[in-house]
Formats: C-alpha cells, sequence, structure tokens
C-alpha cells in the first residue's frame, strides 16, 4: 500500500501532503516552528526509502510564503538529496510557488536553483 501522509496547517508549521501513488508533495504555508526539525522527520524518512525506488516521475509543489532559517537549512537538504537520485529514469520536478511581492522567498528559491544540477526547477511567480 502507497504512503499517504496529510497533515493540516498550524499557525507556525507549513500544510504537508504527501502521496505516493502520484508521486507528489506539497507544502504551503509558514514554518517557524521550534520543532520544525521533527516536522521535516516524517518527510525525510519517507523520502530516504522511497528515492530508492524506480518512482519515474514526482513533483514537489513548495508554496510557502516564509519560513525561518531552521526550515530553510532543512528545505536545503532535503532539496540536495532529492537532487542525488534525479536518474534518466527518476525526474523531480520542484514548483517554487510564489508571489511577485516576496522578495525573499523568490532570493532563497534562486539561490536553492543555483545549488541543485539535475533536479527540474520551475520559479512560478504569480
Amino acid at each position: 500500500m502507497a504512503f499517504y501522509l496529510e497533515k493540516e496547517k498550524t499557525t507556525s508549521t507549513p500544510y504537508l501532503l504527501l502521496d505516493e501513488e502520484k508521486g507528489y508533495m506539497k507544502l504551503e504555508g509558514r514554518s517557524f516552528h521550534e520543532g520544525v526539525t521533527e516536522f521535516f522527520k516524517e518527510i525525510f524518512d519517507w523520502l530516504d526509502v522511497y528515492l530508492t525506488t524506480d518512482f519515474g516521475e514526482f513533483t514537489f509543489d513548495f508554496e510557502m510564503n516564509y519560513f525561518n532559517s531552521s526550515t530553510s537549512k532543512l528545505l536545503h537538504n532535503m532539496l540536495m538529496k532529492m537532487d542525488r537520485y534525479v536518474t534518466d529514469k527518476n525526474k523531480i520536478v520542484v514548483n517554487w510557488i510564489t508571489t511577485e511581492d516576496n522578495d525573499i522567498i523568490i532570493e532563497c528559491g534562486e539561490d536553492f536553483q543555483e545549488e541543485i544540477e539535475d533536479l527540474t526547477f520551475n520559479m512560478v511567480i504569480r
């Protein structure tokens, strides 16, 4: 049975959707929770297994309007992990979705985009 996890957003944690069957993950909202490492642990644990399979195509929609430095470090680690598992058979698409007035999120996305080699990284400005 395919892994599925959905967590509603709180005032300090983002909405999370992991749908293994569809090859899809979404983070949306804000992340400045003090226990952000624990929040991301489930994601990393799942990715550690999922990325070693022949998953075909995986899409990660990132639509957060604010995150703290701890979250930024975890996002960087997650993107670098994903980048290592892109192959001819396994494609990963990241859609970095934000608004044109959110300069900090745009700049962060551009910084991450410069560091990755094999992920398809789309800046989606609304």
